[in-house]
């Protein structure tokens, strides 16, 4: 999937509007092992709500760069909060369909 069209984007935020934030962006910020949890949980999950607990003043510079490291979208952020979706490879084992 390049890309998201409208009516994907406005599907996954009514569907991440339930959800409870998973992760939390702490002190020690995007790193590797960090990176890799939310990598896990998008694998799980698809869709994945990460909080910025700290470095909130830089979260319109990482949210996008998490999701470029984890090869996901950036759906939306709001106030402290990000939602990711990256969609399974695997048709079969698809938990959202848009």
């Amino acid at each position: 999937m390049d890309s998201l069209t409208n009516q994907q984007i406005s599907t996954l935020k009514s569907m991440a509007q339930r959800l409870e934030p998973m992760l939390k962006v702490g002190k020690a910020g995007l790193s590797d092992g960090f990176i890799k949890t939310v990598d896990e949980a998008l694998t799980l999950h698809e869709l994945v709500k990460v909080k910025f607990g700290d470095f909130k003043e830089e979260k319109k510079t990482l949210s996008p760069l998490l999701a470029e490291k984890t090869q996901s979208f950036l759906v939306m952020r709001v106030g402290n909060v990000v939602v990711l979706y990256r969609q399974q490879p695997d048709a079969a084992k698809r938990k959202i369909r848009i």
